[in-house]
């Protein structure tokens, strides 16, 4: 497929249907922190963007939402397609963005260099949607917060070693902060800001 067709090609069959189950799949996980949604709308966008956040990216992303996307992502034609079919701008500045996508392996930036909101408007902060390698079978980490009965465990492939202490400082400034969409091909993995996680003993 030439560039061309890859631009204007992937987006969802049925937009409206679609984008509706995404979304519900994404509130329903953001709402329980650490169950895994299985997506079945994906999205065929170009690489390195997976299909799952692309179709993240076709259900939030528009006019209004400024998107930053990680370099491997920004130097391929995923910036065309997201404009393309969702309208949104993209932006070199993290602090400016209202979504940031990461590829598979690539650098996560520290979370303080994102939009964190205030305090009167804690809203207005950077969603990050990183694709890792898997949703299970890596650093298991015990979850508690708001939406978890008790606790959880969740152990995504692929994080940096650093995470933890990302994590932590993300925590430790709520209400602001940032919120984490956690894809693979298989699905996605909410983690708002109101979770704390821990090293599982």
């Amino acid at each position: 497929m030439g560039a061309q067709s890859q631009i204007y090609a992937g987006a969802f069959a049925d937009p409206v249907f679609s984008a509706q189950s995404v979304f519900r799949i994404l509130m329903d996980c953001f709402a329980r922190p650490g169950s895994i949604g299985r997506l079945s709308a994906p999205a065929e966008p170009p690489s390195p963007l997976g299909q799952v956040s692309g179709a993240v990216a076709l259900t939030l992303c528009d006019y209004d939402t400024p998107v930053w996307l990680s370099p491997a992502l920004s130097r391929s034609a995923v910036p065309q397609w997201i404009a393309f079919h969702t309208g949104a701008g993209l932006t070199e500045v993290k602090a400016e963005a209202r979504f940031a996508f990461i590829d598979k392996g690539g650098p996560i930036p520290g979370f303080d260099q994102y939009a964190l909101g205030s305090q009167e408007y804690p809203d207005r902060s950077t969603t990050l949607v990183i694709e890792v390698e898997a949703l299970t079978g890596g650093r298991r980490m015990t979850a508690h917060g708001p939406g978890i009965k008790g606790e959880a465990v969740v152990a995504p492939k692929g994080l940096p070693n650093v995470f933890l202490d990302l994590w932590a400082a993300n925590r430790a400034i709520f209400p602001r902060g940032v919120d984490l969409v956690l894809t693979t091909e298989e699905g996605v993995l909410c983690l708002p800001r109101t979770t704390r996680l821990s090293t599982e003993e």
